[in-house]
């Protein structure tokens, strides 16, 4: 029977462990900490003498092994039992599995003197391994001397290039573009200077952004800062020009070097490597990034100040893998653009406090580093952008600044003669608005596709933290959605929804109530009482996919539970997750999810008003 020392030593270091590697995999400090503790603490003050003594047996113990010994050999007598010991110095199997469970449990032995010191070593090369990954950068990596440059929205006449350059000695900065030298006919190849900025400081991080106007549709071009940083980007395709491929990236969530490998840089994102070695075959036009660009509370936060949320964006564009995904690679020919949204991560885990507290100091470095070269904005001091390239039409969603705080409700919009300024929104009533007239506008011809970005997953098969999502604000989803089949049916378009947030992938399917439904569809659904109102192509389809760069959920937490959001395909495993989406010549759809750097599945979509088979549905192929 173990004594109650016994069994607080083995649960401290098996807490201890499980916890680190939870920690070290997934996240949780000061639990590992306390284990560690608590578990030092007690081995030294119950068991000192297991560390100093050392594995001895007496002349005694020797005399009755080999009298046990004779006897066996004259069948006089049985074994004593697993625990005796042999003669010629070798461990019998009870004896392998006593220093088994002493490594296992962290459970001292008098006679395993070594594996008692083996067992408190690994307890605390784990607590040190949590420390490095929790306080690393901090303590390594503040970033400050910074100096870099990256291509942010590139439209079709137009590109927006942010710099960064905290030695003022280097001011005023200046930047240049021309016709990329190996552009074929190319007759003006001479430097044309684009602005000069000399109110790099404290207050905006040492950036400054630059706006290229005036330039080609579908051109390379090259531009170059006085900082050294020089680049190649491709300006876009005018709004309805069909190429025979168009295709750009989506995804989220990022930490570095996680899930976490001993001696790696801190600042390494695996998901980074495998985005990669992706780029030269896929030829993106632009990544979307859908939001948790830092997580500043994860796996610790430490600080609230504005110098805290910045330094995390300091430490993601300092990563030593950033390069090949932005710059010019030498395995791409052009930069890489990247517009990004932000979600609760960038401020605090499931924000619902709108513009209070922490917000400003968090808004602060994601204006700098990211909104400043993000797509114009139709209203002043909004942080959602629509834009139009080739044959897609974007509008990226703001969904944590301007939503009703979490009141445990599903967010139903129930009572009519409620004011839509006390309804529970998401958006809130002006991006709404803005939103629901972008869904009816007509869009230029050649446009097929209209994508909504949002943060957080529209469907509420996500069952777990369903609030934080749309799930719950079904009530401002279900005026969306109806708005969505209707662009679909009316203006021949086609409406997919993308996000991320959850570590997971999704695609999901939001199909409009057809005139055989009406016993099915309850009353807070989309489409309830307009059964048959929308053809059945005028579906949305929605494509969740996370992380980039981080842990996935262990645990399954989405699941159908009825006709409105009906499951495709779902794929949680993989610490990195993101999908390219293709649109081709006739207007069809592509949709790729590759996992850990391969590709795991693909989905097609007919070109919008005409129906047809889905190919891809349900099928799948790849990692698993």
């Amino acid at each position: 029977m173990p004594s109650a020392q016994d069994v607080f030593v083995c649960l401290s270091s098996a807490s201890l462990r499980v916890f680190s590697y939870i920690f070290l995999r997934w996240h949780f400090p000061p639990l590992i900490l306390s284990a560690l503790v608590l578990y030092l603490a007690t081995l030294f003050w119950v068991y000192p003498d297991r560390f100093l003594v050392a594995d001895t047996r007496s002349a005694k113990d020797y005399r009755s092994i080999t009298s046990e010994k004779e006897a066996l050999r004259n069948g006089s007598a049985r074994p004593s039992g697993g625990n005796s010991l042999r003669d010629d110095g070798k461990i019998t199997p009870l004896q392998h599995s006593s220093a088994v469970w002493t490594t296992l449990l962290g459970l001292p032995k008098s006679k395993y003197r070594l594996l008692n010191w083996s067992t408190i070593l690994i307890n605390i090369l784990l607590a040190g391994m949590m420390v490095d990954l929790t306080y690393g950068p901090k303590w390594f990596y503040p970033s400050r001397d910074l100096s870099f440059a990256r291509v942010g929205f590139v439209s079709y006449d137009s590109a927006k290039i942010m710099v960064r350059e905290p030695d003022i000695r280097r001011l005023p900065i200046h930047l240049e573009y021309r016709l990329d030298p190996k552009v074929p006919d190319d007759t003006v190849s001479a430097w044309t200077s684009v602005a000069t900025a000399s109110s790099l400081k404290d207050d905006n991080d040492f950036t400054a952004a630059f706006d290229i106007p005036y330039l080609l549709p579908a051109t390379r071009y090259q531009y170059r800062a006085s900082t050294n940083h020089t680049g190649v980007f491709v300006t876009a395709l005018r709004p309805g020009v069909n190429p025979s491929s168009f295709t750009f990236l989506h995804s989220s969530c990022i930490v570095p070097n996680f899930p976490y490998v001993p001696f790696r840089h801190h600042l390494s994102f695996p998901g980074f490597k495998h985005l990669s070695n992706n780029l030269p075959s896929l030829k993106a036009q632009f990544m979307l990034f859908l939001g948790d660009f830092i997580y500043i509370d994860v796996p610790h936060r430490h600080g609230t100040d504005r110098e805290s949320y910045r330094r995390e964006y300091r430490q993601a564009y300092a990563s030593p893998d950033w390069p090949s995904i932005s710059s010019s690679p030498p395995n791409t020919t052009h930069s890489l653009p990247w517009i990004h949204v932000y979600d609760d991560h960038e401020i605090a885990n499931d924000w619902d406090k709108n513009e209070t507290g922490v917000f400003p100091a968090a808004l602060d470095p994601f204006t700098h580093y990211q909104s400043s070269i993000n797509p114009p904005s139709d209203r002043p001091n909004v942080s959602y952008y629509s834009f139009t390239q080739g044959p897609l039409s974007f509008f990226l969603l703001d969904t944590r600044r301007y939503r009703t705080p979490f009141d445990g409700t599903p967010g139903h919009w129930t009572e009519p003669t409620t004011p839509p300024t006390a309804r529970k929104s998401m958006l809130g009533e002006t991006q709404r608005q803005d939103l629901l007239t972008w869904l009816a506008a007509p869009a230029p011809r050649g446009v097929h596709w209209k994508i909504l970005v949002s943060s957080i997953p529209f469907t509420k098969n996500w069952r777990f933290g369903s609030e934080d999502t749309w799930a719950g604000y079904l009530g401002e989803r279900k005026v969306i959605l109806e708005a969505m089949w209707t662009a679909s049916a009316e203006l021949g378009v086609g409406v997919v929804v993308l996000s991320g947030d959850r570590h997971e992938f999704a695609a999901t399917k939001f199909p409009p109530p057809q005139l055989d439904d009406t016993k099915d569809v309850e009353s807070t659904q989309a489409g309830a009482g307009r059964e048959g109102t929308w053809p059945e192509y005028a579906a949305v389809h929605e494509f969740s996919a996370s992380p980039l760069s981080m842990f996935y959920l262990p645990v399954r937490t989405y699941r159908q539970e009825d006709r409105e959001d009906v499951v495709i395909k779902y794929l949680p495993d993989g610490n990195s997750k993101f999908g390219a989406v293709t649109v081709g010549k006739e207007g069809g759809l592509g949709y790729r999810l590759f996992v850990d750097g391969r590709e795991a599945w693909r989905y097609e979509l007919p070109p919008p008003g005409r129906g047809g088979k889905k190919k891809g549905e349900g099928e799948g192929w790849g990692i698993w």
